[in-house]
């Protein structure tokens, strides 16, 4: 079934005649000296009203019938219909309004939208049309019962058919198609049979028949309108049956009213819908350009707010595919999975408090500038000064060749600690003791500048050239992690509604361990919810196979994967997920998309799965629910 006055392609171009009363929605529409009658009879240019299409509403339909005389194209009752089918159509439309209000699933709700309406007036079939942003009618759900097809909506079939436009290229409507004539005129359009009808083309219909050995006769097409009057789509039956004989009849007057009431009904929650869509992709737009600014505020986080999300989703999607282990009956429905997007998206909002300078410290005595220049400076006015001891000690005597050897040996000696502390500044894994006591004698030289005789390092810069592993201090890793607590501060403070009422626990446990030694909070990881755990995985994870770093290097897959593993042993992450994220294969599948292809090599499996995480005491549930309230000491200030 070919929707009704579609086109062989459908091309949108209306006919010549064109009525100036039908304009876009919001533009002045002039007054039609025949009055809405006319105008819609002009519209369609039907000049015989018992055959041809004739739009309708239940005003213009009251003002014309008469006892004796039926509406135009209206099948006339020659008996009664029974008080008890009307009664029952009266509770189906009241059944049909609950089931509306209540449906929370696009698709599903309009499936039901179309379904009901051809149960209420025994069609064979029916198109769903939805109103795009670009003013067409785009195809959302297309069934026909007798030719088994199905399309759209929840079935996953796409329609295959392009949309159809309200306005042709001038600005004007298009009348030529009869869903496109409908949305225009705000109005239903009935034809009793589409072979005999007037002002739509429909060729393609016919076309779609005789190749299916179908024929299309009666049209029953409804334009859906919100509360605002504006149409936000279409809803087209085709060929009604006789519910005694299945012959194919035109709509009965009955029938139209009861659908135009269930239209009514589903513009509205069909338009509550879409807001709610609406208002959804706002807030998650709005989060992740949140999470774009934090990523582009710094390179040294790369595009990780970005890349987190996605292994996120990646390893809670794997557990609620599997049937068997310690997460069989782990399952997310669709407000939850939203849920665990919107707190993916927000893990590190709170980096947007973080000073750039702490941040971006590439090495250990970067602030605004590297303070390494500044040691040069000291280190080239001791050679100055020893140029001029050696000139002097030659000028008192020496010997030329002594005061020149020793002054060579002071250069040389001067240089080598320059050296030294230009590659202590630079940060690496680990900084033994003799080093750290090398760079404390170092710092004690005494050099002579214009406010007098000053150490070599003041007391700063021997504290940033001594860490041991990395380049932040104590005090600058507290700043760093701190970004926790200002994640936890900002997420607990919005109004989140109930269906996003977890959104800071996904967040924010994700520096959180097993044996409660994480940060902000020292929670005991086991006690949080499963997403929040795997946010930590993830967390670590992307980190380590980062390569938009400036600090560091990527580590290779096998790599990463190892330290992961001593992470487990070390009660870091949960044993139970890291074992499925080894055993799902869901790091491999990142990895391929993720990675460079010279960071994926080969990984151990079965060696990680056999690390066995080191016993640690639990403390009782009162002492372990008290952490989820207060942050730890170093991060209460």
């Amino acid at each position: 079934m070919l929707p009704g006055g579609m086109k062989t392609p459908p091309d949108g171009n209306p006919p010549a005649a064109r009525p100036d009363a039908v304009q876009r929605e919001g533009s002045p529409s002039p007054p039609s000296p025949a009055g809405p009658s006319s105008t819609v009879r002009d519209a369609t240019r039907a000049p015989d009203s018992t055959t041809s299409a004739e739009p309708i509403s239940p005003a213009t339909e009251s003002a014309t019938r008469t006892p004796s005389t039926p509406p135009d194209g209206e099948r006339p009752s020659l008996y009664p219909e029974p008080a008890e089918t009307r009664l029952e159509r009266l509770e189906l439309l009241h059944r049909i309004g609950l089931a509306l209000s209540s449906e929370r699933h696009r698709d599903r709700l309009l499936e039901t939208i179309l379904e009901e309406a051809q149960k209420l007036c025994h069609a064979d079939g029916g198109t769903l049309y939805l109103r795009t942003d670009d003013d067409r009618l785009a195809f959302e759900i297309l069934r026909n019962d007798s030719l088994g097809v199905c399309l759209g909506g929840t079935t996953g079939d796409p329609i295959d058919l392009p949309p159809i436009p309200l306005f042709d290229e001038t600005g004007a409507p298009n009348l030529a198609n009869v869903a496109s004539a409908a949305a225009n005129l705000k109005r239903s359009v009935h034809i009793p049979d589409a072979y005999d009808a007037e002002g739509f083309d429909f060729s393609g219909t016919k076309t779609f028949d005789q190749r299916n050995g179908y024929r299309s006769k009666s049209f029953l097409t409804i334009p859906l309108i919100n509360g605002e009057r504006r149409v936000i789509g279409v809803l087209q039956l085709l060929n009604a049956q006789d519910p005694v004989t299945g012959e194919v009849i035109p709509f009965c007057g009955e029938h139209k009213r009861t659908v135009e009431a269930l239209a009514a009904q589903a513009g509205l929650a069909l338009d509550n819908k879409l807001l709610l869509e609406q208002q959804k992709v706002l807030l998650e737009s709005f989060i992740k350009l949140i999470a774009a600014a934090i990523d582009s505020k710094s390179p040294y986080t790369g595009a990780h707010c970005e890349r987190v999300p996605a292994l996120a989703e990646m390893l809670v999607g794997s557990l609620c595919e599997t049937t068997t282990g310690p997460f069989a009956d782990f399952r997310l429905d669709d407000e939850e999975w939203y849920e665990l997007r919107i707190a993916a998206w927000l893990h590190d909002c709170g980096k947007v408090t973080t000073p750039v300078h702490v941040m971006d410290k590439a090495t250990k005595l970067e602030t605004i500038t590297d303070r390494i220049d500044q040691v040069r400076s000291r280190f080239a006015v001791l050679e100055r000064d020893a140029k001029i001891a050696c000139l002097e000690a030659i000028a008192a005597g020496t010997p030329r060749a002594e005061a020149e050897a020793a002054y060579e040996e002071e250069v040389r000696r001067l240089r080598d600690d320059l050296a030294f502390l230009e590659q202590a500044n630079v940060g690496g894994e680990f900084l033994s003791p003799e080093k750290q006591a090398r760079i404390a004698a170092i710092g004690q030289r005494r050099v002579r500048l214009l406010d007098g005789e000053v150490p070599l390092l003041n007391d700063d810069e021997v504290e940033n050239l001594s860490i041991s592993r990395g380049t932040l201090t104590q005090a600058e890793r507290l700043i760093i992690n701190g970004h926790m607590v200002e994640t936890v501060k900002m997420l607990e403070a919005l109004p989140f509604p109930r269906h996003l009422s977890r959104v800071p626990e996904y967040a924010c446990g994700h520096h959180e361990k097993m044996d409660g030694t994480g940060y902000p909070r020292g929670i005991y990881a086991g006690d949080l919810s499963i997403p929040a755990r795997a946010m930590a995985i993830a967390d670590v994870f992307e980190a380590l196979t980062a390569d938009d770093r400036p600090y560091k290097k990527a580590k290779k897959l096998s790599e990463a994967m190892r330290i992961m593993g001593f992470m487990k042993v070390d009660n870091h992450l949960d044993p139970d997920l890291f074992d499925h994220f080894v055993r799902s294969g869901v790091y491999r599948a990142y990895a391929k998309k993720f990675l460079a292809p010279d960071l994926i090599d080969e990984v151990d499996e079965e060696a990680l799965l056999a690390l066995r995480p080191k016993p640690f005491a639990l403390p009782p549930r009162a002492e372990r629910e008290r952490r989820f309230s207060e942050f730890l000491p170093e991060y209460s200030s």
